[in-house]
């Protein structure tokens, strides 16, 4: 009989015993266990031992499970009889005792003795623990011993053979040891490691049952590694056998793989036709989904769920239906699955998710030699050589995301189903300043600070960069890695000299040089995996270099006043504070009486500047801070002619940056620093005497800056010398506007009024119309309509035309040079304050 035909007919005969009520409903609570402790053991109702336990039957298949651990606590009241002979690797002709507690924690987890009134309940009645002894007292070990371990168990009839231990690198020799057990019918169950980061070895290899850990609420426990390795979760949390007879509550993955390797000898003892893939797929395909549908790298194909692996029918496709691309099944970059292909019209779609870009290389073998056609979604297409049921390879570049894989047989006639094996890996993208792995090929970096990426894409890769520096400096240089499974290592020399390496932490660790001072020359910096990791590592490490450059204060020495640096007007000067107490003399002219003005930016924000300002005489003429937070400190004063000295010192050196120095001397009319020179001067300056016309405050007059219609009014009432003032209707215009008052005066004097929406636009720029109607309203001109356009840009139909034609006539104002007067243009400033200046004088 087929085994799914078997596992259904059980099924149905467990339906109706059901039905008649022998056996309570799958949901019940079984008291199978009458270990006093077991009501400690919550971990058991999570993956719904009672009812896997009624679903065990009366099975006589016992099954070896080794664990390969610190050995077991073989005295263990709650253990003893449930072992076979084991070895100790380390004492030859000794028994596997523990020295560490460990091993006993996994060993209770499978095969304490259920119901002998003891302590607590394993998992599977029909175990039989073989202690193997492979770790040191401290729960350390090596690959050699870990290999030696599986392959005792392997030869001396071990079933399954639970691994909670693993190591960050790859091992040819464990892959070797991991297929000797795959070749002889054994599972591996592995433990995905503790450290929030990728999946250790064992575990790892895709033919070993990795497992990782959720919590009570069934989310993965963040402590969990994960990756495209993990296959199936368990429960973190135990109440389990502990050294010296007694209990205790562990967690971890540790803990949760003995849970999955106990299933497995449920599984096997119920069905010891099993191959161990076979197993290893059950388990798989009965899990309870979490989080995501399907496959994630977080929990893997769900949580073992043991009365389901007891009860569902092994599926030898268990991801149909996978017939559209909008039906693809997730399958991990890191793989090893059997299905089948039902027939010529079936088609199996699979969406694998790239971490990084890179390849992914595909294995596929056919059942019964029939080629299979491989489509990439990215139009590469692969088919496998007809007659051949050897395993075949193709390889295809992906990037980082999703990529669908599409499989179908390439006999178009055929009629029954055809089983086949596919397995992934996937390898990361080779880096770009490959080639770089000897010195004198190294990738030559730019000199100043920066972050670059990286990977080891091979065997034995190594990445080398130079670094050409022609100034002194400071350098600090560090690398991070994004995976356990990289233990960075620095190699830092100068041309020439002797090197050193900088590997102080470990596997996935941050390494980090302390700053040091370097002199021009050639650098070399190497990073690497450390020496036993030789094969390609899915994951980036980053190189961050933080080079900072010696700068020389190009003004030194001018720490004295006679030692002052001579300052030229408007121009530059760069300097630093060498130390905490230096300071910088600078000294610089006033040809004429004026406005001096000092800026200096370019100060670190973590910096106080001071600046002082002396006379010849070197009396002082005022003290000036910057501010914590701000880059800049502007100071002006008024001075008269003659020599000056400033001082400046910060509260802290200054050697990462620059600061700037710039001094300039304006003449000063009015008060202003923006009109020596200007055609309107004599009019500004005028009314500026007069109080009717002022600036904007630091000594600038913006003398072509357009005019507003409240500044206009403004000044025309100070002109004027207007007193009255009517109520404002305006609805752009409230009393609280500054120019409030001047505007009602401008109104009621009858110099300006507003515009026929109801608004005065006392903001907006006034227009040379506007300004030319004022200040004939001023003179009490109202316009004449005889006489032709004085301007060829203004018509004889436009509104203020008549002003214009009057004004003109009467010489108050001219057009420009090519015969038009733009009346619509924006009035500036010193066009108003000169017209005004003339209509004052009349």
């Amino acid at each position: 009989m087929k085994l799914t035909q078997h596992l259904l007919l059980i099924a149905i005969m467990m339906l109706v015993i059901e039905l008649a009520g022998i056996l309570p409903k799958a949901d019940a609570a079984y008291p199978l266990s009458t270990d006093p402790m077991r009501v400690k053991q919550a971990y058991l109702d999570m993956i719904h031992m009672n009812e896997a336990w009624a679903a065990t039957g009366d099975t006589k298949n016992s099954i070896v499970v080794a664990v390969v651990d610190t050995g077991v606590d073989l005295s263990h009241p709650d253990l003893i009889g449930n072992f076979v002979e084991g070895m100790n690797l380390f004492q030859q002709g000794n028994k596997p005792n523990d020295d560490n507690g460990h091993g006993t924690n996994v060993a209770g987890i499978i095969a304490a003795t259920l119901n002998n009134d003891k302590g607590i309940a394993g998992i599977a009645p029909n175990a039989k623990i073989m202690p193997i002894k492979a770790l040191e007292a401290d729960g350390t070990g090596g690959e050699a011993k870990l290999g030696e371990g599986i392959r005792y168990a392997v030869d001396h009839g071990a079933k399954i053979v639970v691994l909670s231990l693993g190591l960050n690198k790859y091992s040819d020799y464990l892959a070797d040891i991991v297929q000797y057990a795959e070749d002889r019918n054994v599972l591996l169950v592995a433990a995905v490691g503790n450290e929030g980061t990728s999946v250790k070895y064992p575990a790892a290899y895709p033919t070993v049952l990795a497992v990782g850990g959720v919590t009570a609420d069934k989310h993965a426990d963040a402590h969990s590694n994960f990756g495209p390795e993990l296959d199936i979760v368990a429960p973190w949390d135990v109440y389990t056998t502990a050294l010296g007879g007694g209990y205790q509550y562990q967690d971890g993955s540790s803990m949760a793989a003995p849970q999955v390797a106990a299933a497995a000898a449920l599984v096997w003892g119920k069905y010891p036709g099993l191959r161990a893939y076979e197993v290893r797929d059950l388990l798989e395909q009965s899990a309870e989904d979490l989080d995501t549908q399907g496959w994630d790298d977080h929990t893997g194909y769900g949580m073992l769920r043991v009365d389901q692996a007891l009860t569902q029918s092994y599926s030898e496709d268990r991801f149909e239906p996978n017939n559209r691309q909008d039906q693809a099944t997730m399958l991990p970059v890191h793989a090893s699955i059997q299905a089948t292909l039902s027939s010529a019209q079936d088609q199996d779609w699979f969406a694998i998710d790239a971490p990084y870009d890179g390849s992914i290389e595909l294995t596929l073998r056919s059942g019964d030699g029939t080629a299979i056609r491989a489509s990439i979604d990215s139009g590469e297409v692969f088919t496998t050589n007809s007659g051949d049921a050897a395993n075949q390879s193709f390889t295809f570049q992906v990037t980082k995301g999703r990529t669908y894989v599409q499989l179908q047989t390439v006999d178009r006639a055929r009629k029954t189903s055809l089983s086949y094996s596919l397995r992934t890996d996937f390898r990361i993208y080779q880096d770009p300043f490959e080639n770089n792995d000897k010195q004198y090929k190294a990738f030559v970096l730019p000199p100043r600070s920066q972050t670059i990426r990286g990977t080891f894409h091979k065997k034995g890769d190594l990445d080398w960069f130079a670094l050409p520096l022609e100034k002194s400096g400071t350098m600090r240089v560090k690398v991070s890695v994004d995976t356990g499974r990289i233990d960075p290592a620095i190699f830092f020399q100068k041309e020439g000299e002797k090197g050193f390496i900088i590997d102080q932490a470990g596997d996935g660790a941050i390494e980090i040089s302390s700053q040091m001072e370097l002199l021009p020359g050639q650098y070399y910096i190497r990073v690497s995996n450390i020496k036993d990791y030789s094969e390609p590592i899915t994951g980036e490490y980053t190189l961050e270099i933080e080079y900072t450059p010696k700068l020389i204060d190009p003004n030194e020495p001018n720490d004295k006043p006679y030692q002052a640096t001579f300052a030229a007007m408007l121009s530059e000067y760069e300097g630093l504070f060498d130390k905490d107490d230096d300071v910088d003399w600078f000294e610089f002219r006033m040809g004429k009486d004026g406005l001096a003005q000092i800026s200096l930016t370019n100060i670190p924000k973590t910096r106080l500047v001071y600046a002082t300002l002396y006379d010849s005489s070197l009396k002082e003429q005022g003290t000036y801070k910057s501010e914590y937070g701000k880059e800049t400190l502007f100071l002006h004063k008024v001075l008269d002619q003659g020599t000056y000295y400033i001082k400046l010192q910060a509260n802290k050196a200054l050697l990462s940056q620059m600061y700037r120095l710039k001094v300039a001397g304006y003449p000063l009319i009015s008060g202003f620093i923006d009109i020596d020179g200007h055609w309107a001067v004599d009019a500004i300056t005028k009314l500026t005497q007069q109080e009717v016309i002022s600036g904007y405050g630091n000594y600038r007059f913006a003398p072509n800056q357009p005019i507003t219609r409240a500044e206009a009014a403004t000044v025309l009432a100070r002109a004027l010398r207007l007193t009255k003032q009517k109520k404002l209707l305006f609805n752009d215009l409230s009393a609280s506007h500054w120019a409030y008052d001047y505007i009602a005066k401008a109104v009621q004097a009858d110099l300006v009024d507003g515009y026929p929406d109801g608004t005065f636009g006392p903001d907006r720029t006034l227009t040379r119309m506007e300004m030319t109607q004022m200040l004939a309203r001023s003179m009490n001109m109202t316009g004449k309509r005889r006489g032709n356009s004085p301007f060829s840009d203004v018509s004889e139909s436009y509104w203020g035309v008549g002003i214009l034609k009057q004004m003109s006539a009467d010489g108050w104002i001219g057009g420009y040079p090519d015969g038009t007067f733009h009346p619509d243009a924006q009035a500036s400033r010193a066009e108003f304050a000169t017209m005004l200046a003339k209509v004052l004088n009349r």
